[in-house]
């Protein structure tokens, strides 16, 4: 059974419901405020259909009046007309659709009607697949030996009237289909040996210069094919002698010597800090040595490598072909009209590091998108799909929530507890390293940082975390190895509490995402000190795993999870940033399958090297 039909604009008006032109009850939950928020804002509207609670929806766009129709039933029924529906109320609401208007009352008739046709005709084709899934079958001894026999009877005669002329067509019709029978279910193999070897001993016909000695002769050839391999070879063996005689005689140059200074380099090599008698090392604070962070500098968006566009070469048509050639064929877009084009932008997304499958659905997005809208006269195809996706790409790179953490920081210092972030990820990505980069950056903002050093697990972890409390100046609550993680972070929380630190980070172990045990002890983490911001940290160099890392990673989180509303990542820390050149697909391709919003990028070594995503820099980038 049907639960609702809406029908509403993009912009958010709803223009008519079942719900209330029925009278029917309304519905429990907000399913159709989940589907707008999970995938019509999210760029998925070309997935087949969403599921919330024990709703399933479906959808269809009219692109050109700018309308959204949703149909809602029960997820259990699997009601097979849902499409037709959808199709139908689209056609006949389009005729009668009015910007002006805003109220269709007398659209309730109409549906009626179109709703008991299509639940007619769903009904009729479910009795006529029962009553062919209902024929009696004809058995299967007939279905093989019968037509088998009847195939091998033609081909004995074929073969007779090659071999023996047409006045042997009826000759050893019966022996002919006694041996073919055989043959076709399989007997024995000495049966298909002696009827081959009967075969042949028929008498060989010569035809235009061929010997047909029968299948089994296995000496038969063709003299004027033997003829042409043989001149065939003498050309081949001309020719190379040609190839050799005429090559260029080129030797290869030597590897060239290098030339080494006379002179011994006075360049420091040796980086590490200076130790005294006992062996600890001899720390400054750097919060005035390394200057300000990049996070709090306003990056400039008119970048030479970004709005400088250089053309190599000269135009090989003209404005006139050129302006023709990619005009719309007619005024309503079509999706093979589009084909070309989100082609095109799939390869170079993909070419920019962004995950395939991600690709793909943006493509089928904007299809979905632009599928029936009008065009103008002079209206390029490509110029619109490529404004369509920038539009998609710019509403999902845009963090839909603030994240301002510094806000936030110190709305939890006026409630009188410390600011928790958990920085999880796989292993080797910089975890440790940006976590500094975040506390040095939190530093030089008048905050107070403790850090906590909960990965157990890896050998030298405590110690990295210790060099980089003691290079800032900050404490550090460590239990060493093997201990609970969650443990630890508890108590370094309590600790933070008690001496009024406003900010506490807590460094975890990394594991990859198919690790049960890690995983396990994360979710413990996270389900007991409840952090206010769990941030994942990736690599800007992964391509196709980021999808798999990020979904992952939220799916133990959800299932592993012993609370009912579970805590999944809430932030992204993008590393590695200025390793990629212009291949940005990674921060695309995390926030797409997470919809959490990149709040750090690492771009450096420093612990000034980290800033702020740029979004136009990052959209600009991925369609250039």
């Amino acid at each position: 059974m049907l639960e609702e039909l809406l029908i509403f604009t993009r912009g958010g008006l709803i223009l008519w419901s079942s719900c209330r032109a029925l009278g029917a009850a309304a519905l429990k939950g907000s399913p159709i405020d989940a589907l707008i928020r999970s995938c019509l804002l999210e760029e998925r509207s070309a997935d087949a259909s969403f599921s919330q609670d024990n709703y399933a929806l479906k959808w269809t766009f009219h692109n050109d009046l700018g309308l959204v129709f949703v149909a809602v039933y029960q997820k259990i029924l699997h009601l097979l007309y849902v499409d037709d529906l959808l199709a139908a109320v689209r056609r006949e609401f389009s005729q009668i659709y009015d910007p002006k208007r805003t109220s269709y009352d007398d659209f309730g008739d109409i549906f009626r009607q179109l709703h008991r046709e299509v639940e007619a005709r769903a009904e009729e084709m479910k009795k006529s697949k029962q009553a062919l899934s209902s024929r009696p079958q004809p058995a299967l001894s007939q279905k093989k030996v019968g037509p088998k026999g009847r195939r091998g009877d033609s081909r004995g005669a074929a073969a007779n009237k090659g071999g023996s002329g047409a006045k042997d067509d009826s000759d050893g019709d019966d022996s002919g289909n006694k041996d073919q029978n055989t043959l076709a279910n399989g007997a024995f193999k000495g049966q298909e040996n002696g009827a081959r070897k009967e075969n042949s001993l028929a008498r060989p016909v010569v035809v235009k210069g061929k010997e047909n000695g029968g299948p089994k002769d296995n000496g038969a050839f063709d003299v004027s094919k033997l003829q042409k391999l043989r001149t065939n070879k003498k050309n081949v063996a001309a020719d190379n002698g040609t190839k050799k005689l005429t090559k260029p005689d080129t030797k290869k140059k030597g590897k060239q010597d290098r030339v080494w200074d006379d002179k011994p380099s006075n360049k420091k090599l040796d980086f590490t800090d200076p130790a005294d008698e006992r062996g600890d090392e001899v720390t400054d604070n750097v919060a005035v040595i390394e200057g300000e962070s990049m996070m709090d500098k306003d990056e400039d968006l008119s970048s030479d490598s970004e709005d400088e566009e250089v053309e190599d070469g000269p135009k090989k048509k003209g404005w006139f072909s050129s302006m023709f050639q990619s005009i719309a064929g007619n005024n309503v877009l079509e999706k093979s009209d589009l084909q070309p084009a989100l082609k095109a932008l799939k390869d170079r997304l993909m070419a920019k590091n962004v995950a395939e499958e991600i690709a793909e659905k943006l493509c089928e997005s904007v299809a979905a998108s632009l599928e029936g809208k009008k065009l103008g006269s002079f209206t390029r195809i490509s110029s619109t799909v490529q404004t369509a996706m920038e539009d998609a790409l710019l509403r999902i790179l845009t963090p839909r929530r603030s994240i301002d953490i510094l806000r936030d920081v110190h709305a939890a210092k006026e409630r009188g507890r410390p600011y928790v972030i958990v920085f999880v990820g796989v292993n080797g990505v910089g975890k440790s390293t940006n976590l500094a980069k975040v506390a040095y950056w939190l530093l030089q903002h008048n905050l107070s940082v403790t850090l906590a050093a909960c990965d157990t697990f890896r050998s030298g972890a405590v110690e990295q975390l210790r060099t980089h409390a003691r290079r800032l100046q900050i404490p550090i609550f460590e239990k060493g190895y093997e201990k609970d993680p969650a443990v630890v972070a508890r108590e370094a929380i309590q600790e933070a509490t008690r001496n009024k630190s406003d900010v506490v980070l807590v460094d975890t172990a990394g594991r990859m995402q198919d690790n049960e045990p890690l995983m396990r002890a994360l979710s413990k983490l996270i389900n007991l000190n409840s952090p206010d911001l769990v941030l994942f940290v990736g690599e800007a160099l992964v391509g196709n795993d980021a999808v798999d890392q990020l979904t992952k990673f939220n799916q133990k989180l959800a299932d592993l999870s012993a609370v009912p509303t579970s805590r999944l990542i809430d932030g992204i820390l993008l590393t590695k940033f200025d390793t990629i050149d212009d291949k940005v697909g990674a921060a695309l391709s995390m926030v797409y399958i997470s919809g959490a919003p990149v709040m750090f990028v690492g771009c450096g070594q420093s612990y000034t090297d980290l800033k702020k995503l740029n979004v136009k820099s990052i959209v600009k980038t991925l369609l250039k």
